[in-house]
């Protein structure tokens, strides 16, 4: 009672969720007779695990990846191969943030990077401003879907699976995600269209142009490409193939696109220190949160209580997804994985529900909670690229909120989506 008190009072107050984390678990186990010596060591020990070093290697390669030029090469690219049909540069958006995506692993990154790029283009060519904004945050979300993603590592950790297996097992879920957000964008414009001027369309591109492009973008296509490539081969671990994407990231910057200078490497590793310092001390405090749970039985206690509501396995996944929906809404995906997967995956346990599956299915949910108002981080960093007001996104992402929700509904139910390609390529 304590700790979830304190916690919620603390959010409430608009306090950043590592200190409500840190300072609720801190009362709790005062009251428990534990000394601050616990909360260090628990903290420490949290963040010292293998798995975990993918994290600033990701977010390392999202920064390099940027500062190289890739994410406007992606958007060049992806402009003459459809910028020329109806909604073209909306098409772009949703396909550029997926390529982003698999290169960056994390959705603040994708639309803080694209963003800059994309936004002026759109507005240029007809598309309204809120509305362009709303689908470059609800893009953004595909960031922590297709692999690498942070997420996946953080709930590969928690749940003691493959990080692996989760990597190929967000492909499929991911390309279904963006086609989701393409087709909701689609009929939007349709509508949009009989009611106000038409839209912009780019001239269709020679074969020479798209050619052209594909030679310019190559090296940012490849990315994803190596680092699954060599997960699955063997070559290395998920956790390896961080680093490996950030070395090659550096080699691209310096060698081939000649856009990152010696000079500008000192730039880069702070700015991906900062960004992963962020991430690590929530994990840090997310773990006390979660040894001061754990240690009081609630996880077994609030499974337990949700079980003995109902045993029907449609109805208990129904719940899980609204518990994990409502919370995506508050808290950034990291916590939540923290708070809610120990409580939740005894109930995975209990209906038999591949825990695999559950962990894409809870990090779609998330991914939209990244979106949607109050605490949608995408949407913030979007209405700062844009200039929008968050009323007014929050408003126009709603389609895109209701199409991700028909992709989580089919994620839910019908797995052999989720495990096709883990099925088909044997991965353990």
């Amino acid at each position: 009672m304590i700790l979830f008190a304190v916690f919620f009072a603390l959010v409430f107050t608009g306090m950043p969720i590592a200190y409500c984390l840190g300072i609720s678990s801190i009362f709790s186990l005062m009251k428990d007779g534990f000394n601050l010596t616990t909360f260090a060591s628990t903290m420490y020990s949290g963040t010292a695990k293998f798995s975990l070093l993918a994290i600033p290697f990701f977010i390392l390669t999202g920064v390099i990846m940027e500062k190289a030029g890739i994410s406007r090469r992606l958007v060049e690219f992806a402009k003459v191969m459809v910028g020329h049909i109806f909604g073209g540069l909306a098409i772009v958006t949703v396909i550029v943030c997926c390529f982003f995506a698999a290169i960056s692993g994390s959705g603040p990154a994708t639309v803080a990077a694209l963003a800059p790029i994309l936004l002026p283009a759109m507005v240029d060519a007809g598309y309204d401003r809120e509305w362009s904004a709303a689908l470059i945050a609800n893009g953004g979300n595909v960031g922590i879907i297709i692999p690498p993603s942070v997420v996946f590592v953080i709930y590969g950790v928690i749940a003691e699976v493959s990080i692996g297996k989760l990597f190929l097992a967000g492909v499929i879920p991911g390309i279904l995600f963006g086609g989701g957000l393409i087709a909701a964008a689609l009929i939007s414009l349709k509508r949009q269209e009989k009611k106000r001027q038409r839209l912009t369309r780019l001239p269709m591109a020679s074969r020479e142009e798209r050619m052209a492009a594909f030679k310019d973008a190559v090296w940012g296509i490849v990315t994803p490409v190596i680092i699954l490539g060599g997960i699955y081969s063997g070559v290395f671990t998920a956790t390896e193939s961080a680093g490996v994407a950030a070395v090659y990231g550096l080699f691209v910057g310096i060698f081939i696109y000649k856009q990152i200078k010696l000079k500008d490497l000192w730039n880069i590793f702070v700015e991906a220190a900062v960004s992963t310092a962020v991430v690590m001390f929530i994990i840090a405090t997310a773990s006390v949160f979660a040894y001061v749970l754990t240690t009081n039985g609630v996880p077994q206690m609030l499974s337990g209580a949700i079980i003995s509501m109902t045993s029907n396995k449609i109805l208990l996944l129904l719940l899980m997804n609204i518990i994990l929906l409502f919370a995506g809404c508050f808290l950034d995906s990291g916590s939540c994985m923290y708070i809610f997967i120990p409580i939740l995956l005894p109930i995975v346990k209990f209906i038999g529900y591949d825990p695999v599956v559950f962990g894409v299915v809870a990090t779609v949910n998330l991914a939209i909670g990244m979106a949607t108002p109050p605490v949608g981080l995408d949407l913030y960093v979007a209405c700062n690229a844009s200039g929008v007001t968050l009323k007014s996104i929050s408003v126009q992402t709603l389609r895109f909120v209701a199409a991700s929700l028909v992709v989580l509904v089919l994620l839910t139910y019908l797995p052999q989506i989720t495990t096709f390609l883990p099925s088909v390529l044997n991965i353990k």
